[in-house]
């Protein structure tokens, strides 16, 4: 039996809640990111509330290296080594390690500018990142690829909240899985919070692109799930200004 399972991992506060998804059907049973390092006993928790054997796990997808998004990874992996880890070409590098965080570059650069009331913070923001354990990459996901699983998902290669970014689309399902190219603010559709967003004008020819896809419902890993009119929702965002 074929199910696509949004977990609500709780922070304390509704907007800052994350939203993992778990893909299975009698073949596999995929992971959708994993949320921030120390996060594996909170995903195992939600998955069996869930009523589904995380211990059955067969794959993990990571939908970019965000701290937030692939924080638990070397934990799920030294409990399940058989577990294979996938994300995109382009995002590979990263989450693999070999070569540092976008987010982490992008922390140090802008470090030199900030007050010095902020400093303090920023260095522990830093070192928070320095400290999210990296995972050898098994296989490499590209644009349009489709996986067999779900009667096929489909690989969207959706750049801007990250270069490597990727969103899942479950055809017959008609359902977005869209990591952070998009996330709910107030029960609004949006692009991730700008200051996080690498290339706002890149995210928002992704959000064009998703456009040509039939969607009703879309799983934001920030924000849960969206149903409201999402074609409009979505010329909302490509037509706002930054």
């Amino acid at each position: 039996m074929s199910a696509i399972t949004s977990l609500k991992i709780n922070l304390g506060e509704e907007s800052n809640n994350i939203y993992p998804v778990i893909l299975s059907d009698e073949q596999e049973i995929i992971l959708v990111d994993c949320g921030y390092p120390g996060f594996w006993p909170l995903i195992k928790e939600a998955a069996m509330l869930e009523g589904l054997d995380i211990n059955k796990l067969t794959k993990v997808i990571i939908t970019h290296h965000d701290f937030d998004h692939m924080g638990a990874l070397a934990e799920i992996k030294r409990e399940l080594p058989n577990v294979q880890i996938m994300a995109s070409i382009d995002d590979e590098k990263y989450v693999s390690g070999k070569e540092k965080s976008l987010r982490l570059q992008q922390a140090e650069s802008i470090y030199e500018t900030l007050p010095e009331s902020e400093k303090e913070n920023a260095k522990a923001f830093q070192s928070m990142l320095e400290s999210v354990e990296t995972v050898k990459v098994d296989i490499c996901l590209h644009d349009k690829e489709i996986l067999d699983c779900l009667g096929g998902i489909e690989i969207i290669a959706t750049p801007g909240h990250m270069p490597g970014h990727i969103s899942l689309y479950i055809k017959e399902k008609q359902i977005l899985i869209a990591g952070d190219a998009v996330v709910i603010e107030n029960g609004v559709l949006t692009i991730a919070n700008p200051q996080y967003t690498l290339d706002m004008e890149e995210a928002k020819k992704s959000i064009r692109k998703l456009m040509d896809y039939k969607i009703s419902k879309i799983i934001c890993y920030h924000g849960g799930i969206y149903t409201d009119n999402i074609k409009e929702a979505f010329d909302n965002i490509v037509n706002k200004d930054n």
